[in-house]
């Protein structure tokens, strides 16, 4: 769908998620994530950018696996992140809009659980690529967990530790041959809906992960 369309359908309260393909499976166990390996930190780096053009093929669940431990994933004993969260929060929640429904993904259990039982690849964004990507990651905070931090300041923390997560992302996926790109264009008040958010939660921002088309 052209962006103006997308955009036009959102002014008029009708940007709308597509019927899922396939039967959408209740939760999705992923298998362990690829902790070494990669590329040199400097090298990928080097490589990061922002792609704008997807293959449609599926990321392989071990290499999504990987990606979303290396994005927003326990990687010590007391169940700490591999992104930082101020006051130790862990305010945000990441979901993975694919196209058999959108799953919430649990770091505790690195495992996925169905939040909605449709495609919402569409409202993730207005740029024509997201219908057809592969896959759209959506950072959500939710504020119950923000106790600590005072309340003029948790948007803007919570937007901190979101830009941690992309950018783990986006080196992950430099290094794993994935293009990426973050984006903040969105019709939040449809995605909430498609989510299934409660007035707690907050959509921050989107991220397309797919292979890139060149």
């Amino acid at each position: 769908m052209p962006n103006l369309t997308r955009f036009a359908l959102a002014l008029m309260g009708r940007l709308r998620p597509r019927p899922a393909v396939g039967p959408g499976e209740k939760s999705l166990a992923l298998p362990p994530p690829q902790r070494q390996g990669g590329l040199p930190l400097m090298d990928a780096l080097s490589r990061r950018r922002s792609t704008r053009e997807f293959k449609p093929d599926p990321v392989p669940l071990p290499l999504l696996s990987s990606l979303l431990w290396a994005g927003w994933g326990v990687n010590r004993a007391d169940g700490n992140r591999t992104a930082p969260s101020a006051m130790d929060c862990q305010e945000l929640d990441l979901y993975v809009a694919l196209p058999g429904g959108a799953y919430l993904y649990d770091a505790m259990a690195h495992a996925l659980h169905l939040a909605a039982a449709a495609d919402v690849r569409r409202v993730t964004g207005f740029q024509d690529f997201v219908d057809d990507a592969p896959l759209d990651l959506v950072f959500v905070v939710d504020h119950t967990r923000m106790k600590l931090v005072p309340v003029q300041e948790r948007e803007r923390y919570a937007h901190v530790a979101a830009g941690a997560i992309a950018q783990n992302v986006a080196l992950f996926a430099a290094s794993a041959g994935l293009g990426t790109v973050v984006r903040a264009w969105l019709d939040r008040a449809a995605l909430s809906e498609a989510l299934m958010l409660t007035h707690d939660q907050q959509v921050l921002l989107a991220q397309t992960v797919g292979f890139p088309r060149d």
